[in-house]
């Protein structure tokens, strides 16, 4: 073998992380500089793409399997509030140069389980060195069956808006990070600093949503700010009772404690759950779908004619917010 015939370094980083990733056969086992997949009959593909970055959207110091984790997680919930099915994504890396073997390890190890859990393999992608903070990019690919994707864009008056889960775990999870003293159990710590850590995707209401959403969205920059864009994207506003946004226990506690973080539970972002609006004569079908998927939804309020989104108060005062949601720029 000449020395132009000997793999490179990156070539091995490929091959002993990555290429037993790669199992479809349209991954082509990472050996091309390209991939191809076909999209199920009747379906069009739904083409997503997010990126993490050390110190803005993880520490430094998260697991390497969380990370991992994170950056395709964010992304299927995004497919979910689509209604789409995943079926597969692309990777890029940007990794320092003191990242060594372990740390690469559990990484793939953290792309291994979420492959199996939401059957979405990998199917290429690129690594390059960073020369500050790691950097995950994923760009994934779903199906929806033709003309049915739920959009931003399409909510009406008289819809009622529902969100899944629980909102503001991961903000007040990432306060806790950054120092915040709330008295807490370990329990309830726990759980807040785990929602930040990582995400849940509502994977299983896809399906519900498909069917019985008339717009939806994920929610990762903040409730707030989320669907306010809906809101002005589909040309409606929105009266939301903040009494009924669904907080975890452990959210409870903190605000109860400090009530000023209700804002920061309502507009910090990294929630990832799914924000949907429903037509009436379709809300009790929507309901019964989700309790068979397993996924708890909230309604919050409704969809109105006007603009902008309407928080209030158990009295009917408005609420107002400092910043509606997180923002890069």
């Amino acid at each position: 073998m000449s020395a132009d015939d000997k793999p490179s370094a990156e070539d091995n980083l490929i091959a002993r992380y990555f290429a037993p990733l790669a199992t479809d056969p349209g991954a082509l086992g990472l050996s091309d500089d390209a991939a191809f997949i076909k999209p199920p009959p009747g379906c069009e593909l739904v083409l997503k793409a997010d990126a993490i970055v050390g110190g803005i959207h993880f520490f430094p110091d998260d697991p390497a399997g969380a990370i991992a984790a994170k950056a395709l997680r964010i992304n299927l919930s995004d497919l979910a509030a689509k209604g789409a099915k995943p079926l597969g994504f692309l990777l890029s890396l940007a990794l320092p140069k003191d990242i060594g073997e372990p740390w690469l390890g559990a990484f793939a190890q953290g792309l291994r389980e979420d492959i199996a859990t939401y059957k979405c393999p990998l199917f290429g992608g690129d690594t390059v060195r960073s020369p500050g903070a790691i950097m995950a990019s994923v760009a994934m690919f779903g199906s929806v069956p033709d003309g049915m994707m739920v959009r931003r864009s399409t909510a009406k008056a008289g819809d009622t808006v529902f969100v899944t889960g629980s909102i503001g775990d991961a903000a007040l999870g990432l306060g806790l990070r950054n120092g915040a003293t709330w008295p807490l159990s370990e329990a309830q710590r726990d759980h807040l600093a785990q929602r930040y850590l990582l995400p849940l995707p509502r994977s299983a209401l896809a399906e519900t949503v498909l069917h019985y959403a008339s717009a939806a969205m994920d929610v990762s920059d903040g409730l707030v700010g989320d669907l306010a864009k809906l809101c002005r994207v589909s040309g409606v506003a929105a009266d939301i009772d903040a009494t009924r946004v669904p907080l975890s226990a452990a959210a409870k506690a903190v605000t109860a404690a400090d009530p000023a973080a209700l804002e920061t539970a309502l507009t910090g972002g990294d929630d990832y759950e799914i924000l949907c609006t429903v037509p009436p004569a379709k809300v009790d079908r929507f309901r019964v779908a989700a309790m068979a998927a397993k996924v708890a939804v909230t309604e919050i309020g409704t969809i109105t004619e006007g603009e902008g989104a309407n928080f209030h108060d158990a009295q009917g005062a408005a609420s107002t917010f400092k910043r509606a949601s997180f923002s890069h720029f």
